[in-house]
């Protein structure tokens, strides 16, 4: 009788052992998914994850707001950025987060969006009034042409000791403050653009403006004196607060 006891003790032993959770659940979905343009290159940024087992993420990338997404990259960070995008092309990005059982989530709905644009540098301007047709930019070309071309989406001003960037009706412009690079405004205003669709033009000042074509873009002033020197590039404004 005492052998039979021991080996019925011993049995259920090595069951108890053979017990194991499985972690089953996926990470949240990430959030929160921002994509900003740069010169033949794109910055994914996201709000991080909180789970304790979180290992990382997958970044996906398509040609499609739709389309089918391809692997693009895996990070430990929420921030990656894609070197393969080119200036012009437009890239869609999305987000899944993985845990250190494997389990991974549904890709991000909030899918971001980002042209990456070419960056001009030296541009320079002259007064509307003395050389009309060397005072526009049109942003759609990176080319200086007519103040009042239908393409042009800011033009140069000098009346008397006061320096201008101004548009026309249908575009809007906005004097973000001193800035030490381009970089440093990230995003579009979401108020507060000049109603009379003229702002002093300032040395060390970045300005954001609205296009008519529903695009966005910055300028900084280098330096002023008869003319105006400024760099250009693309921002992107969230999606919720454009037209």
């Amino acid at each position: 009788m005492t052998k039979i006891i021991l080996s019925l003790v011993i049995l259920f032993a090595f069951g108890c052992n053979e017990v194991q959770y499985v972690d089953t659940t996926p990470p949240a979905i990430p959030r929160g998914i921002d994509a900003l343009s740069l010169e033949n290159a794109v910055e994914i940024t996201w709000i991080p994850n909180t789970e304790p087992d979180l290992r990382g993420y997958n970044v996906w990338v398509s040609d499609r707001y739709d389309g089918r997404y391809q692997f693009l990259a895996s990070v430990h960070e929420p921030i990656y950025l894609d070197r393969t995008a080119r200036n012009g092309r437009t890239s869609y990005y999305a987000v899944s987060a993985l845990d250190f059982d494997g389990n991974e989530s549904s890709l991000s709905s909030d899918v971001a969006s980002a042209t990456p644009r070419p960056e001009g540098f030296g541009v320079r301007l002259t007064d509307y009034r003395s050389a009309p047709s060397l005072a526009g930019y049109d942003f759609s070309t990176y080319s200086i042409g007519p103040f009042d071309d239908a393409f042009t989406d800011f033009f140069f001003e000098r009346f008397n000791d006061r320096f201008s960037l101004n548009v026309w009706d249908d575009t809007d412009i906005q004097d973000m403050g001193y800035t030490t690079s381009l970089d440093e405004i990230r995003k579009a205003p979401l108020s507060g653009w000049s109603p009379s669709g003229s702002v002093e033009a300032i040395p060390g000042h970045t300005y954001v403006i609205w296009t008519w074509d529903n695009h966005f873009a910055k300028v900084r002033i280098r330096m002023l004196n008869p003319v105006v020197y400024y760099l250009i590039g693309h921002i992107r404004l969230p999606k919720e607060t454009q037209h």
